[in-house]
């Protein structure tokens, strides 16, 4: 595979589009906002217009957009991925989505002699700077090899979780996680601030120990600074949560501490505050 289409290059996706670049593939991207493509195209990628002309000239297509509405889109109908593909070529989907759906693109990408990954990633905007994504991968084991040396160009921990719509459900661990730990960051850093503490030396403290987390390590600095750029937005961390919530609901699990992450960071939302990461939670706290 020579020639790499990705859709979709947004706060993560850019950097992993320009590892690609770096790593001497051939490029084709398309955005909806052509601005926010514009370094990409300055290192050497090839811009289009709408997505089936990425997609018929690619060996490989990614995509990484936001809501599982944006990957029906692109991936269905008739100038969607599926029907424009090359056949033969390899479709990969970065984009956090229902597990069901990822099902639905393999379906239709067997049909049309295509394979397909779903490949929902972690480590927000620094861990897509850095190469050193968690992908967790759903889909056909010689899919996953063939798409194993890219997926290592963007990532450390690449791991083919079982059939498609796996690395889906992966991610959904993934954010139950990361939901109640996220509550824990913030009230631990505005105790600190309560007490009297210098939180920057309490954080160089209670990472070291049992309390460490990749939260704790990235976005508890960011909150320290009030830094709420958003290396995750919070409308896209509410998208995850609203998935694994419905998805253990289908499966008679009872998650409190998802459900009330996730109307915590509904609230902010409500408040016109959706394009903020997720570390802007500590705003919360404060308007209390």
């Amino acid at each position: 595979m020579k020639t790499i289409g990705f859709i979709g290059t947004g706060v993560m996706g850019k950097s992993m589009a320009h590892h690609l670049i770096e790593a001497g593939y051939e490029v084709h991207i398309y955005n909806r906002t052509k601005s926010k493509a514009e370094d990409l195209i300055e290192r050497g990628a090839y811009w289009h217009d709408d997505v089936k002309s990425v997609s018929v000239v690619s060996d490989c297509v990614m995509t990484m957009v936001g809501y599982p509405s944006d990957v029906e889109a692109i991936y269905f109908g008739e100038d969607g991925i599926i029907e424009q593909a090359k056949k033969g070529s390899l479709l990969i989907d970065f984009t956090t989505s229902k597990p069901a759906l990822s099902k639905q693109i393999e379906q239709a990408a067997h049909k049309r002699g295509l394979q397909s990954l779903d490949a929902p990633v972690s480590g927000g905007d620094i861990g897509a700077k850095n190469k050193a994504l968690t992908i967790m991968v759903g889909g056909e084991e010689a899919a996953f090899n063939r798409a194993k040396p890219l997926l290592e160009l963007l990532g450390k921990n690449i791991i083919l979780q079982g059939q498609s719509g796996s690395g889906q459900h992966t991610k959904m661990c993934n954010q139950i996680t990361i939901a109640s730990n996220m509550i824990g960051v913030t009230e631990a850093m505005l105790y600190a601030n309560k007490a009297g503490l210098d939180p920057t030396r309490v954080l160089e403290c209670i990472s070291q120990g049992a309390a460490g987390s990749w939260s704790l390590d990235n976005l508890a600095p960011r909150m320290i600074k009030q830094d709420t750029a958003p290396g995750f937005y919070i409308k896209h961390f509410i998208k995850d949560m609203t998935i694994a919530k419905e998805a253990a609901e289908e499966m008679g699990l009872d998650a409190p501490g998802l459900s009330l992450a996730l109307s915590m960071y509904q609230q902010l939302a409500a408040e016109g505050l959706e394009d903020l990461g997720t570390q802007a939670l500590y705003l919360l706290y404060n308007n209390a």
